[in-house]
């Protein structure tokens, strides 16, 4: 208990005495009192014929004050004891000492030393009335209250009638012992904490605390020239302890609402005192944190507007479990966090305060103690909005945005993601149009991919970033969409507008590392926090950032939470976890030396595979619909397959729903890359992928990755003149379209464009401007796409199957020397299509491909070498039948027409 918690002593009082510089408030009490045991809870509102209790309430009475008038200047307090007081009505007066005086009798009518919340306001407040003394005569009236000491004996009256009385012989007179006073001011350990930085409880020594005489009253406003106590009518100066220290004693019965008048130069702000209010975190919460469950944690820590104990204001909660102390700073206190200190709950490592009066839009970070004594300003990790970059500062938020998209949110979870048909368009929002905001790009972006056909669009990551050459794959605000472009609710704003155009929203999350800004994450309380505590282990050795700590609770709850945080806050469908094989592996870019195995000996990080697994069934659990997906480059078994199926290295699965296929896109760009003359020395790298299509369920990826640093853009990747290079493109994405898997695409190549991407300039729009000569080539491409969308979509054996043997058969994968590639793709009904891709740059006239009997007659659906596209228009427009000459193995075969570098699509006539 704090030293103003000490209970009433019967000794008469006498001078203070100072705290031992080394006591703390839990250890010492002050001058001298001990401490009294603190009582959960008691109203303030108490019957005046109850005695003061030798053991004062503790919590303050929770009704509402009346409106506080006007503030005042008080008469200053001498110090240190009793505060001026000024009421409405004086207190009764000191008996005259001339008589015998006999104790006052306790008034039977129960008072309140303010109004109650239920109080009508119209009506002027009842008077605070100060507890009886348990001396003799009654307190006097405060304009003449005598400071506390030994009080003087006065001569009986020459009136009064004398008592008889033996003589008795001369004695040496009994010294009076001298007077106990219980001082509010703070003892210098305390101040001392508070002015460095490191006090864990300042609730406990700020505020209002019953003590023997009354309540204490305890502030810390930094450049304030005086505070005054407002309760109801109720008026009383602190005395001014220095270095911003202002404390008084109040003759009250229980601590009431109040509120402290704050004098400033030149004015006086009448405020709520943020050292009143109990925790405004429970320990639910509390014990959810600790235990590194809490799935929603951004309702927990963070910045929180919200209405605390009939007050509205902001809770701050930040996990910084090494720190010696925190404090809040921003624009609210003109970032001096030194009068805002914040209190540690229990041994969770969460520090907490309540902020009345501050509200959305306010700038915040949080200045924390190292164990060293030194120093941090740190934004704070649960961010909900951040300032714009290069700026860092946290700022106050509260959504209020209403969805438009339950209809989407029906439907969505009716089909699993790997049996749905599933074409994605990848782009960087920041750079697809520049300039645009969220709002803006609400406007463009849905019409836009609708029209191409593509069913989800895959955004680049979205968390804030400080680095915009990252193109956002190092995070610092986790929990806060990129100011850049707008707010959070102009996010989704966006995301809405998507869904109600019929296209999903997925976003690339980066749950692996983060930067080393000395602002953000990196040894956030002094110590290695997020990140491992192993420099071999937390140091990333490709991008020079951090890898978190999978292993501490803390930080797997700090990840996991923020998945579920971006599909409920913001309607997301999926998430595309990012650089995955490196959280798999401890040697991932390690030499020999440099890591350690695991407990078994083995380079699995088990840390990292428990997250992914946790992760993903709670996402799953929490968010149906929604799916995940892992990007990852090595042939680690069972990525998509269920967290509690074992496979054969030990393992459960990892339990993503979809996995990109790494392999299928660096063997197909490379065969791409080759003139067709040597095409036939590589035909395995566009067969090898069927070898391993069912092993995961697969996405077919040619991203962001694959058309910078050098790669060149993907027609820039194909061989030949500008004719040839198209069509080699456009053979090449009607190929992609047919194999097993989903697809994904990156902006700019939907339309040829020449150029790498870059984060500064976009996509070359221009090329579609019909005043440019080649507009037609880069159209006819885009046409293409949006082509090979529609009767994608309106074909399930192109994607229903994509993940079974049996919705694919090779009709030819061998012939090499033709580089030419033929198979079927069926549908749960059995409906067949029939993809031919030509990558030679001949005409193969007559080409004969072994089919199925049951079908009669086969029609072109699909040429890329349509007169449209920008092709030879090099066509079969008419039905093809059958023969009965056996072919590739099967009973029957057709002729067909193949148009050089091209992909043909035949569908049953």
């Amino acid at each position: 208990m704090a030293p103003a918690d000490a209970p009433e002593s019967t000794t008469p009082p006498s001078p203070p005495t100072a705290s031992a510089p080394d006591q703390t408030p839990a250890e010492a009490p002050e001058s001298g009192i001990p401490p009294a045991p603190a009582t959960a809870s008691e109203s303030t509102t108490r019957p005046s014929t109850a005695p003061p209790s030798p053991t004062p309430p503790a919590s303050a009475d929770t009704s509402k004050p009346a409106a506080p008038p006007t503030p005042t200047t008080a008469p200053n307090l001498p110090a240190p004891p009793t505060a001026p007081v000024s009421a409405p009505a004086p207190l009764p007066a000191a008996a005259d000492t001339s008589e015998p005086t006999t104790p006052a009798t306790p008034s039977t009518e129960p008072t309140s030393p303010i109004p109650s919340a239920s109080a009508d306001a119209s009506k002027p407040a009842t008077p605070a009335s100060p507890p009886t003394a348990p001396a003799p005569a009654p307190l006097p009236t405060p304009a003449d209250a005598p400071q506390l000491a030994t009080p003087p004996t006065s001569p009986p009256s020459a009136d009064a009638p004398q008592l008889a009385t033996p003589p008795t012989p001369p004695t040496s007179p009994t010294p009076t012992p001298p007077a106990i006073t219980i001082s509010p001011a703070l003892n210098a350990t305390d101040r001392d904490r508070l002015l460095h930085g490191t006090h864990h409880a300042p609730h406990s020594v700020l505020g209002a605390h019953p003590v023997p005489g009354g309540v204490a009253f305890r502030v810390f406003r930094p450049f304030a020239l005086g505070v005054t106590v407002v309760a109801g009518q109720l008026r009383a100066e602190l005395h001014d302890d220095g270095d911003g220290f202002f404390s008084g004693l109040v003759p009250l019965q229980g601590v009431p609402e109040y509120r402290l008048a704050v004098a400033y130069e030149g004015t006086v702000q009448e405020v709520e005192d943020a050292y009143r209010f109990l925790p405004a975190l429970g320990d639910l919460d509390l014990h959810l944190i600790g235990e590194g469950r809490h799935e929603e944690l951004w309702q927990a820590l963070g910045a929180r507007p919200m209405t605390h104990q009939g007050v509205a204001g902001t809770r701050f909660t930040v996990w910084a479990p090494d720190a010696q102390g925190v404090r809040l700073a921003g624009t609210f206190n003109f970032w001096d966090g030194t009068g805002a200190p914040l209190r540690s709950l229990g041994g969770t490592g969460v520090w907490e305060v309540f902020m009345p009066g501050i509200g959305e839009g306010e700038l915040y970070k949080f200045e924390i103690t190292r164990p060293d004594g030194s120093k941090t300003l740190r934004a704070d990790p649960m961010a909900r909005r951040t300032e714009v970059p290069p700026s860092t500062s946290s700022i106050i938020h509260a959504s209020h945005y209403e969805w438009n998209d339950d209809a989407w949110l029906a439907q969505r979870a009716e089909v699993p993601a790997h049996e749905a048909a599933f074409s994605v368009y990848e782009l960087h929002l920041a750079s697809w149009r520049p300039g645009l905001t969220y709002r803006q790009l609400a406007e463009q972006l849905p019409a836009y991919v609708k029209d191409l056909g593509f069913t989800h669009v895959e955004m680049m990551p979205v968390a804030e970033h400080p680095y915009g050459g990252s193109w956002g794959y190092q995070v610092t605000g986790f929990y806060a969409p990129t100011a850049r472009l707008g707010t959070p609710d102009d996010f989704k704003f966006l995301v809405d507008a998507l869904h109600q155009a019929g296209i999903g929203v997925l976003m690339d999350w980066v749950p692996a590392h983060f930067p080393r800004d000395d602002w953000a994450l990196a040894e956030f309380d002094g110590r290695p926090l997020y990140e491992h505590e192993d420099p071999l282990r937390a140091a990333h050795p490709d991008w020079g950032t951090l890898e978190f700590d999978f292993g501490r609770r803390e930080v797997r709850n700090f990840l996991v939470a923020n998945a579920v945080y971006w599909c409920e806050e913001f309607h997301i469908d999926g998430l595309r976890v990012d650089a995955v094989a490196s959280m798999l592996y401890l040697d991932y870019s390690r030499e020999p030396g440099q890591w350690t195995p695991n407990e078994h000996g083995g380079r699995e990080n088990l840390d990292a595979v428990a997250f992914l697994q946790e992760m993903n069934a709670t996402v799953y659990r929490r968010v149906p619909g929604v799916v995940t997906i892992a990007e990852e480059s090595t042939a680690w078994d069972g990525v998509t397959r269920a967290t509690h199926h074992i496979g054969p290295g030990g393992f459960g699965g990892l339990g993503f729903g979809l996995k990109w296929n790494m392999g299928w896109m660096h063997d197909s760009l490379d065969y791409m890359s080759h003139e067709p003359v040597h095409r036939k020395h590589h035909h395995g790298e566009m067969t090898f992928s069927m070898v391993y299509a069912y092993s995961e369920n697969y996405v077919l990826p040619i991203s962001h990755d694959e058309v910078v640093h050098g790669k060149r853009s993907l027609v820039s990747k194909m061989p030949g003149d500008w004719w040839q290079q198209r069509a080699n493109l456009r053979a090449y994405l009607a190929f992609m379209w047919a194999h097993p898997g989903k697809q994904l695409l990156f902006m700019g190549q939907e339309f040829a464009q020449g150029a790498e991407w870059s984060e500064t300039h976009g996509p070359d729009w221009w090329l579609l401007d019909p005043a440019y000569g080649a507009e037609a080539d880069h159209r006819g491409v885009r046409d293409l796409v949006r082509d090979l969308n529609t009767v994608y979509r309106h074909t399930p054996a192109l994607w229903q199957l994509d993940t079974d043997p049996a919705g694919f058969q090779w009709i030819t994968g061998d012939a090499s020397e033709d580089n030419v590639f033929a198979f079927l793709r069926y549908d749960t009904d059995g409906s067949p299509l029939l993809a031919v891709s030509n990558f030679s740059p001949v005409v193969r006239h007559g080409y004969r491909l072994g089919t199925p009997d049951d079908v009669p007659a086969w029609h072109e659906t699909l040429n890329t070498d349509t007169a449209l596209y920008g092709g030879g228009d090099i066509t079969n427009p008419d039905p093809i039948k059958p023969e009965p000459q056996p072919w590739h193995g099967r009973p029957t075969s057709i002729r067909v027409t193949l148009p050089p570098l091209a992909t043909v699509w035949l569908r049953p006539a």
